[in-house]
């Protein structure tokens, strides 16, 4: 299912501090804002607020959520104790979350601001840590997720879907945190250490991520006593400092943050305990005597990532038996009954795994450091017919051979010195002429392009030729129906040549890592349709850097068809893909969702909960819809 990443307007809202009807993640403030006034009488003696679509307001005291339309009547009340309020507006429906101050348990509410209704929705568990800040975040994908913050940093980040709330991942956050805000178009978290500084956090959850510096106490920055509460600002964030005493504000630009020069307030509160807000043409700041209001002169343009489709994967593989990064290449075998079809995948920490359909592990062959793996079938070799996976070992700098059964078993085959220093990839060529070809690079951009053949009912392998590319390669995938060779080079771009060794021609760029390829350059696989016409096919790319994947023809002018990134399958619990080394794809109608074929994609941090990496299969029926191919 694609999703698009059309961000649409947000409220950024609360615990400490709250967002009134900031209208526009997705668009620039006026250069110069009015000043506005002053919360009505009503909302002063709440601690955290927001401003509603129409006027009305949203109020967190110590009577509860409290409801006011924009006459300042009381419409609904939720009596609890609570802390920590955040909102987010979709049409004339607000999703609020508040903590529950005894319990610390985050509860959801929808707000419905035609009916004047509060509607309590399925609370999150109870957190096993004590919680000092929690915020919410909206991704590319309209999920709605929740930061929880303990004051040891201990972290986690649940997604919620109607009812459902999964846990997404465990984070490791500055301690002492009493504040956080997520800027949803720039998909960054922002984090209030009060004893240090303020910390830029990836918000999305796949990927390792990274963390920036925003802005750090002095005497290592300009804060005075640390950070208080935040706002975010479109392409930035205000920021009180530790004393409540300075008003500081921060843009992004070019990758930077750059600060504006600090205004005085007087809000005469205990360090830790101001709140800050932003209204539409004005910044709240809560102090000792209720909310001020703080012309806002800002010119800063909110931040949004470029609008990709996301598919929903359809399954995945139970995870490796090694932590950390073990998964890396998967190959598809395909069974004569396609619902008994496998699915190879290397561990670089074990060896050679082999699925069914459902991605319950059949089989594991431990046989050392495998890198990558491909497969090719009726393979003819004299008078056999093989079915062959080769992978590439890195213990001794091998290529491994196994033959595949026709119930799908794998075993070993054969094991050829090549001679490399640090062996990396592979890929399989089988000419319409027969047999079958390995090419095998090493780190140093060498290439071997192998022969491989049988001899008294024994594999053999016979070194065609040799070249070399500039820089480290890895990925590489032959389009046997057109004798070319597709390869990678990591932070340079994909390249075609001859696969067929008496017909050598010179390397030709035909994707450069830009536009559409973020580096590093890693698996590709080809597309092409099962007795179809398409000779060419598409040739799939894993654009590793941005956690996405590059679909172009396979035949010149090698036209870009689009770009995807896997996302969340909540129902199904399988979280997205991301910085994905080794992909598959195959033509064949596997059944179910993948009638039209099946992308094997190894996923590089698992999510949902955390755990070892695994594979995602993904229906080719998916991307083709996205993508609008034929």
């Amino acid at each position: 299912m694609m999703i698009l990443n059309n961000m649409k307007k947000t409220i950024l809202c609360s615990a400490l501090l709250a967002a009134f009807c900031i209208t526009g993640a997705a668009q620039a403030a006026p250069a110069h804002l009015a000043t506005a006034n002053a919360a009505p009488a009503f909302t002063q003696e709440a601690e955290e607020l927001a401003r509603l679509p129409g006027g009305g307001w949203l109020t967190l005291d110590k009577h509860g959520l409290r409801l006011f339309n924009a006459s300042g009547q009381e419409q609904d009340r939720i009596a609890v104790r609570a802390k920590q309020l955040d909102t987010r507006l979709d049409g004339h429906q607000v999703l609020a979350v508040f903590l529950e101050a005894d319990t610390q348990r985050p509860l959801p509410v929808s707000v419905d601001v035609q009916a004047g209704k509060l509607n309590r929705r399925a609370p999150f568990p109870v957190p096993t840590f004590s919680v000092e800040a929690s915020c919410l975040y909206r991704d590319a994908q309209r999920l709605d997720h929740l930061f929880l913050i303990g004051k040891d940093g201990q972290a986690e980040q649940w997604v919620m879907q109607g009812e459902q709330r999964q846990l997404v991942r465990k984070l490791a956050l500055p301690p002492h945190a009493k504040h956080c805000r997520v800027d949803d178009g720039a998909r960054r978290l922002l984090v209030s250490e009060s004893n240090m500084g303020v910390w830029a956090y990836d918000a999305d959850a796949e990927g390792m991520g990274k963390r920036e510096v925003v802005a750090l106490r002095k005497p290592y920055g300009q804060l005075d006593g640390g950070a208080g509460a935040l706002a975010v600002l479109p392409g930035g964030v205000a920021v009180l400092n530790g004393k409540a005493e300075k008003l500081h504000l921060f843009a992004h630009q070019g990758g930077r943050w750059t600060a504006q020069p600090p205004q005085s307030v007087a809000l005469n509160v205990r360090k830790g305990a101001s709140q800050l807000a932003l209204d539409t043409n004005s910044l709240l700041l809560r102090g000792k005597n209720g909310w001020q209001a703080r012309p806002l002169q800002w010119r800063g343009k909110a931040e949004t990532a470029s609008t990709v489709a996301i598919i929903t994967p359809q399954g995945q593989t139970e995870p490796m038996a090694r932590q950390g990064d073990a998964a890396d290449d998967p190959a598809i075998w395909l069974a004569s009954d396609p619902a008994h079809s496998r699915i190879l995948g290397t561990n670089k920490k074990q060896g050679l795994l082999v699925y069914d359909l459902q991605g319950k592990q059949t089989q594991l062959l431990e046989v050392g450091r495998l890198n990558n793996v491909d497969v090719r079938q009726n393979i003819h070799l004299g008078t056999s017919q093989v079915d062959l996976a080769v992978a590439t070992q890195r213990d001794d700098n091998s290529m491994m051979l196994f033959a595949i059964n026709a119930n799908g078993e794998v075993t070993e085959a054969g094991r050829f010195p090549t001679g490399l220093n640090s062996i990396y990839g592979m890929c399989l060529y089988q000419p319409a002429s027969g047999g079958v070809e390995a090419f095998i690079n090493d780190k140093d951009g060498t290439f071997q392009h192998y022969s491989i053949g049988m001899r008294e009912n024994k594999f053999t392998a016979s070194l065609l030729r040799s070249f070399k590319v500039a820089t480290q390669p890895e990925g590489c995938v032959a389009d046997d129906a057109n004798a070319r060779l597709f390869l990678g080079e990591e932070t340079r771009g994909v390249w075609t040549t001859s696969a067929d060794a008496a017909k050598p021609d010179a390397l030709r760029l035909v994707l450069p890592v830009g536009q559409h390829l973020s580096a590093d350059v890693e698996g590709m696989a080809i597309y092409r349709k099962a007795g179809g016409a398409q000779k060419a096919g598409y040739l799939i790319v894993s654009s590793q850097g941005d956690s996405s994947y590059v679909v172009l023809d396979a035949a010149a002018p090698y036209k870009v068809r689009g770009r995807f990134k896997v996302g969340f399958n909540l129902p199904a619990g399988i979280d997205g893909t991301s910085e994905t080394d080794g992909l598959d794809v195959t033509s064949a109608n596997l059944g179910g969702a993948y009638a039209q074929g099946m992308l094997v994609i190894q996923d590089g941090y698992k999510r949902l909960p955390d755990g070892p990496q695994n594979f995602k299969y993904v229906a080719w029926g998916d991307v083709a819809k996205a993508l609008k191919l034929e």
